[in-house]
């Protein structure tokens, strides 16, 4: 049985890939019915991406947990018609299309909420729904380029990276679902739905700390710096014997803390390198000592001294240290579900921890269709009626 804080929640998920659908996984997460609206012709492009198993991304069984599959034809008008009447009992719609595209299908947000006034709509695009780039189709990784984030990924003088995963994407749909618990409690006290426009670009914006009033005030435009932390000293990646370790060492006690434990103690107690203003004037220097002392070491003994000495410090994870650690068993981010076919599955677990009302896994990702005759049923539909739809391809 599905619990959970926002288990009265109803979610109506359009779109497809990455931004929506995983702003309705974190809300389906928490206990909310998600209805996942898919084409009824190969469904969310997602199903397709990376590694598959038995013919579908196994991906999948994380981004679409939780939820249930309805297969509808949104160019056809009577899919469009099913789709006004799921909103109308719904509390949240998600889409994630470009700019114009609900209204074409005769979905806008404004006729949405005649129908059902208290309704939250969220609509995710590359640029927003205003502006002189509306209608250019942006995906997260132009968003990160856009935002900021892609220039300073990356070693100086070379090409920019990208950060590893879809973090455009990512940071849009988070920043989706604070829009809508925002939306969802101002409707508690007023009665009434509305419209959130979030573009990725601009979620990832939101996320660039000091770039835009250190250029305001200064004309300082921040460039790359590989792994260490620009104008924060000492945190970088420092190479060891056997693999890398990140150390944090930027706070002015544990910086003292971390000097000692590396055997540099005239640094420890130089004044000038008491605050991080004189730490960030001579970092190459506070680097050098740091990476002199950890290049003889391996990752395990340098990760034992700085534990000593209460200084953070990490190993550089891959997956399969991921998999291994304990911590991560410990916090139950390492679940285990059971696929269709009987196969054992790893999926991160429920983020963030409720005390009271904490998130869960009750339902595997919906094959394509899955629910679509019992969702329709709900709606009313006649046995006759779902046939008749789907003899003409308006669903499956």
């Amino acid at each position: 049985m599905t619990t959970g804080p926002l288990a009265n929640i109803k979610v109506l998920e359009l779109g497809q890939l990455i931004a929506g659908p995983f702003a309705a996984k974190t809300l389906a997460d928490f206990g909310a019915e998600v209805i996942k609206v898919e084409s009824p012709v190969g469904g969310d492009a997602l199903r397709k991406w990376r590694l598959l198993k038995d013919g579908t991304s196994v991906w999948w069984q994380v981004q679409s947990r939780n939820k249930r599959s309805v297969a509808l034809d949104l160019k056809d008008a009577e899919a469009q018609d099913i789709v006004r009447r799921l909103a109308q009992d719904a509390d949240v719609l998600i889409e994630n299309f470009r700019p114009g595209a609900m209204e074409a299908w005769g979905l806008a947000p404004e006729r949405l909420l005649e129908l059902n006034p208290r309704l939250v709509v969220l609509r995710i695009s590359g640029y927003g729904q205003t502006g002189p780039y509306r209608d250019r189709p942006g995906f997260g990784v132009v968003a990160e380029a856009m935002g900021g984030l892609r220039y300073l990924t990356g070693e100086p003088d070379r090409v920019p990276v990208r950060v590893g995963v879809s973090i455009g994407d990512t940071l849009a749909a988070l920043h989706g679902v604070i829009g809508i618990l925002m939306a969802l409690h101002h409707r508690h006290t007023s009665g009434r739905g509305q419209v959130i426009d979030l573009a990725l670009y601009e979620a990832v914006f939101n996320c660039m700390e000091s770039l835009l009033p250190e250029y305001s005030a200064f004309g300082a435009v921040r460039e790359p710096s590989g792994s260490a932390a620009p104008g924060i000293a000492p945190s970088n990646v420092y190479r060891c014997r056997d693999g890398y370790a990140l150390i944090a060492g930027n706070g002015d006690s544990i910086f003292r803390r971390l000097m000692t434990a590396v055997g540099r103690t005239d640094l420890a107690a130089d004044p000038q390198l008491q605050d991080n203003t004189g730490r960030v004037a001579r970092v190459q220097e506070i680097d050098a000592a740091i990476g002199e002392w950890s290049a003889s070491r391996p990752v395990s003994e340098v990760m034992a001294a700085l534990d000593a000495a209460s200084v953070p410090v990490g190993r550089i994870y891959t997956v399969a240290d991921i998999a291994a650690d304990p911590h991560y068993l410990a916090r139950g981010m390492l679940e285990q579900v059971t696929m269709d076919d009987g196969t054992a599955l790893a999926v991160p677990g429920i983020v963030p921890k409720l005390s009271a009302t904490p998130g869960g896994l009750w339902r595997n990702a919906p094959r394509l269709g899955q629910d679509t005759d019992d969702v329709l049923r709900e709606l009313g539909l006649t046995p006759g009626q779902i046939d008749g739809l789907k003899a003409r391809g308006i669903v499956s």
